[in-house]
């Protein structure tokens, strides 16, 4: 463990004391709690689940060993449909889940391989992040500040795990700024793509914040990629507003606003906002498996209350996490609604655009 991650450790070992003249009965002393990434173990959901899981251990009852286990296939829905069999009786309050914006997607689209159902599980905290798409700085060069008209006539090649997964929202941001992008699917996890960009394969990508911070801003410090623009926060009235963790990189909107061929209305964008908002704002989740006591419920809400209330977490979290709401239950149930539901209208839209552009049909 790190000095930083050690020193985290100690605050929420403080804050789970205090916590716990609330704490339920339950002891895990001695037992692993398997917490099950459905990911490769190089993208964003493994940063993010690696910095959780020790902090995680030291605020449970009895402090377990938390251990990370990465199932990735079809897009995450092969761990999602795992998890979805599993029950609360063989695994009472040893089994947690990590869902990414590309466990949501399938599941938002009616995606035939979808097994699971959300409203079966038990949501205990809830993870905002961000998004930042990245380009080689020679192509970066053929921008004009934020239009991005100098691009529409290269050929770009980019790794993605599949349409109808959290890429959609790139996918869909690429078309609308008037970009040729082909995609190469079936990789598992969003590290392999930004390997592909670093092999020289493809020449864009985009990562979640937590793995753009570990993995491709020293790329961008030592010239080898020039940021694009982000996806995007939003503020307490639903506006699309800069990434309080990048604040220096234009959004999607504001490069859309600047780029001729896009519009920030209509139907492309109404579909576009209401994916991002499912996929970015309410991003990661961790939940447990159907049936959960509201004992073990309130133990894990409680531990998790620790370590996002130590006194250090803030300042902790911001390299790997980066400055997003981390929130528990009740705020972690309506994030769980948020990443869950979008408009009818929005899941028409898209589904037409993937039938259209992809082939892929999904009624």
């Amino acid at each position: 463990m790190s000095i930083k991650s050690a020193a985290l450790a100690a605050s929420v070992s403080v804050a789970a004391a205090l916590v716990g003249t609330n704490a339920v009965a339950l002891d895990l002393s001695g037992k692993t709690v398997e917490y099950v990434i459905p990911f490769s173990e190089t993208g964003g959901s493994a940063a993010w689940a690696n910095f959780y899981a020790p902090l995680l251990s030291k605020a449970l009852p009895g402090e377990p060993t938390v251990v990370v286990k990465y199932m990735p296939g079809a897009g995450s829905t092969k761990g999602a449909n795992w998890f979805q069999e599993q029950t609360f009786e063989d695994n009472p309050g040893t089994l947690i889940f990590g869902t990414s914006g590309s466990t949501q997607f399938p599941y938002l689209l009616d995606d035939p391989r979808v097994k699971y159902e959300y409203k079966d599980w038990q949501v205990v905290l809830g993870s905002g992040t961000g998004g930042v798409a990245y380009l080689p700085p020679d192509l970066a060069s053929e921008m004009d500040g934020m239009d991005a008209t100098g691009l529409q006539d290269t050929d770009f090649i980019w790794g993605s795990q599949g349409a109808t997964r959290l890429d959609l929202v790139p996918l869909l941001a690429w078309k609308m700024l008037g970009m040729n992008v082909e995609p190469v699917f079936g990789i598992k996890g969003r590290g392999d793509g930004r390997l592909m960009f670093e092999r020289g394969e493809a020449n864009i990508d985009y990562q979640t914040s937590s793995a753009y911070l570990k993995s491709v801003v020293p790329l961008v410090e030592s010239g080898d990629a020039v940021p694009m623009m982000t996806w995007g926060a939003l503020d307490d009235d639903g506006n699309i507003v800069r990434d309080p963790t990048f604040p220096d990189i234009p959004t999607f909107k504001e490069v859309c606003e600047a780029t001729p061929e896009c519009e920030t209305s209509g139907d492309a964008w109404d579909a576009w906002k209401a994916f991002f908002i499912a996929g970015f704002p309410a991003q990661k989740m961790i939940f447990l498996p159907a049936g959960s006591s509201q004992e073990v419920i309130d133990t894990y809400t409680e531990a998790f209350k620790a370590v996002t209330s130590a006194p250090d977490f803030a300042d902790m979290s911001a390299d790997t996490l980066g400055v997003y709401p981390q929130v528990t239950l009740p705020a972690a149930q309506k994030m769980a609604d948020l990443g869950t539901n979008v408009s009818p209208e929005a899941k028409a839209y898209v589904k037409q655009w993937l039938a259209d552009d992809y082939g892929v049909k999904l009624d």
